[in-house]
């Protein structure tokens, strides 16, 4: 489970996370007044998130893919036809 792969995986995962905290924690701020923010409230929501996305990915690890933190497979690109670019329902003939 703990691949240098799957800690790399789950610490961009929760790095992208803390990064999205922090940004809503300085949105929701008094009208977005860096002044009036309160930093270290920011900075414990952003620490919040990244623990819980480490700890998310943790538990997903059983679940999903070996060796990764995601609970999802992508589909195999080799088997499955590509959506049609031309907007129709139906694949272009060819």
């Amino acid at each position: 489970m703990f691949t240098a792969q799957f800690v790399r995986d789950a610490c961009e995962r929760a790095i992208k996370t803390a990064a999205q905290a922090l940004l809503l924690a300085i949105g929701a701020a008094q009208g977005a007044d860096l002044f009036a923010l309160n930093w270290s409230t920011a900075a414990a929501a952003a620490a919040g998130g990244f623990v819980l996305s480490v700890l998310t990915s943790i538990v997903s690890a059983p679940f999903g893919p070996k060796g990764t933190p995601s609970l999802t497979t992508l589909p195999d690109s080799t088997t499955t036809d590509p959506a049609p670019s031309n907007g129709s329902a139906q694949a272009p003939l060819v």
